[in-house]
Formats: structure tokens, sequence, C-alpha cells
């Protein structure tokens, strides 16, 4: 399982609902475990972005009908990341000539 990380920013729709944004969250977990991808953890925060979401899925297609899914409900925009851990990392790098 790869490592994701998702930078999320609410939209005007999800703003004005915002109150209903941690049973958006559990909707949303609900649907990634449907795509075999198992949510880690996620964060409300402040700053650039509203929340962040940490996740493990099989493969970057899953990800990205995740995230495509969730943006399609039109509460929230993201952005997302594939992160590597520091023994991936090192894998990698072992490979540079």
């Amino acid at each position: 399982m790869a490592t994701y990380i998702s930078l999320i920013n609410f939209t005007d729709q999800g703003l004005r609902n915002v109150k209903q944004s941690p049973g958006r969250a559990k909707a949303a977990t609900q649907a990634a475990e449907k795509l075999g991808i198992k949510v880690k953890d996620i964060y409300w925060t402040l700053g650039q972005y509203d929340a962040v979401l940490i996740a493990d899925a099989p493969n970057d297609e899953a990800i990205t009908a995740w995230a495509l899914g969730t943006g399609s409900l039109g509460n929230v925009r993201t952005q997302t990341l594939r992160a590597f851990s520091a023994e991936e990392t090192n894998r990698i790098l072992a490979k540079i000539p």
C-alpha cells in the first residue's frame, strides 16, 4: 500500500455547510474503504488548507477515483500527494547511479 496526503479546501458550498463536515468526512472515509483505501487520519487545519487527509491506498487509480468522487459532491477540492517513507526513499535513492 502506498501512502497519500490529500490537501483539502472547502468550496463555497462546503463552507456554507461547514457544520456538516465531520459527517461528510465519515462518508468520505466509508467511500474510500470501498475502494480498498484505509484513511489513517483526517485533520481540520488552519492556514492555506482547511483539512488534511492521510491514507494508504493500493494504487494511484484507487486514490484518484476517491478524490474525483469526493470532489464531484461539490463540498471540497483536493490536491493529493504521494508520500514516501524514509525506508521507501532510501530504496529510491539507492537506485541513483
